[in-house]
């Protein structure tokens, strides 16, 4: 193997933020025209790599490599959040490339939607093992706009295109290099962390049945307010979880809709998408008691009933020891004493992958923790030093 080629590496990534670029960051969401053009544009950079490269009937960009084994798979997602940062998921499948660039004996892929604009989520990495059903992609419907995902594929040329699987038994394992997202990292003066295992998402919605009526006309006494009956709800949510939650559990309410939605009218109905997360089932089912039990007291207490449903459950993810002590081994030959083992606060491909292969993932600091938003940013010398560190934990890994 060659060394890593980090000034090729930073041209590609500042190269994929011109497709779809916003203010300082990207719009790239799945499947949007500038999505598909950065998924040609990589197909192009893992061909230059010496890659055999396809995009698949999904949307998965995926680079083969042609010679002889053993093989890794290294890899991430490049489609965006709306307006959003520029290395999120980028930055693990540029690594790839590097990776192949220095002559590892890499696969590549950037999975498709990741992010999760489509009901479903992380439908390229579920695509790619296995699991995910004609009949989810029937049924699967764009978040925002409601699109269909047929309709989607169709309109970015990939109807008709098959599916691809993975090779059982090429891989050695996955890797996964990745921005933290956080604060852990850049509070602690560290660079990097190894990531020990990624966050189940427990998300639910929560609808409330109140009547519709005059915001003038109807006194208070007689009103059954959706809207303030959800929003008592929530804070009861908020004033009980810290009781029951893990030191790094976190919870969300990501949106409330009002129904009928104008100023003059007291809304008959809320619909609430709320979630939480944390590392351990146990963790994630004692809030899940919290939850109905808080449900159960509003319907108790409230002139409005209240229904929760559950719409995703995910398995939190442990990283493969040896291949967490590859990452560690490397991390404190190129950045002594400038690391840490830490948990992943969010979700990823790697714990898809996980369920087939052993699988790592690598953190570099995100510039004051901010993700999900086109500021996010890292600094040149810490992507550089992410990428040489996963290079030399990919050749512990393969034992060369």
């Amino acid at each position: 193997m060659g060394a890593i080629d980090t000034a090729a590496f930073l041209r590609d990534l500042y190269e994929l933020r011109e497709i779809g670029r916003f203010r300082s960051g990207v719009h790239r969401p799945t499947y949007s025209p500038q999505d598909m053009q950065a998924r040609r544009w990589l197909v192009e950079r893992l061909t230059a790599c010496g890659l055999v490269a396809s995009i698949d009937g999904i949307g998965n960009v995926y680079g083969r490599h042609p010679g002889p084994g053993p093989h890794l798979l290294v890899g991430s997602h490049i489609e965006t959040q709306n307006e959003a940062g520029w290395l999120d998921g980028a930055l693990g499948v540029m690594a790839g490339v590097a990776l192949a660039r220095a002559g590892l004996p890499v696969d590549v892929c950037a999975f498709a939607d990741e992010e999760g604009h489509f009901e479903g989520g992380f439908l390229g990495s579920r695509s790619i093992i296995g699991e995910l059903s004609d009949e989810e992609i029937d049924r699967s419907r764009n978040r925002t706009d409601g699109m269909p995902l047929r309709d989607a594929l169709r309109a970015a040329g990939l109807e008709g295109r098959a599916r691809m699987g993975l090779e059982p038994g090429r891989h050695k394992g996955y890797f996964e290099l990745h921005i933290e997202q956080g604060t852990q990292l850049e509070g602690s003066g560290l660079r990097l962390g190894v990531v020990s295992g990624i966050v189940a998402i427990w998300q639910w919605r929560i609808v409330v049945e109140g009547q519709q009526d005059h915001a003038g006309g109807t006194t208070m006494a007689e009103r059954r307010d959706a809207g303030l009956a959800a929003v008592r709800l929530l804070a009861a949510v908020d004033a009980e979880f810290p009781g029951i939650a893990g030191e790094r559990s976190t919870w969300t309410t990501g949106r409330i809709v009002l129904t009928p939605g104008a100023p003059s009218i007291i809304p008959g109905r809320a619909e609430v998408l709320f979630q939480f997360r944390d590392v351990s089932v146990p963790v994630l089912e004692r809030m899940e008691v919290g939850l109905r039990a808080l449900v159960r007291e509003s319907n108790r207490r409230e002139r409005c009933s209240v229904t929760v449903e559950q719409i995703a459950r995910a398995i939190p993810a442990v990283c493969d020891p040896a291949m967490m002590a590859a990452l560690e081994g490397a991390a404190e030959e190129l950045a002594p004493g400038a690391w840490q083992v830490m948990p992943s606060g969010a979700g990823h491909d790697a714990q898809v992958l996980a369920r087939r292969m052993p699988a790592a993932m690598l953190f570099v600091p995100s510039i004051g923790g901010v993700s999900h938003h086109w500021a996010e940013d890292t600094k040149d010398e810490d992507l550089a030093l992410g990428v040489e560190v996963l290079g030399e934990a990919a050749l512990r890994v393969l034992g060369r």
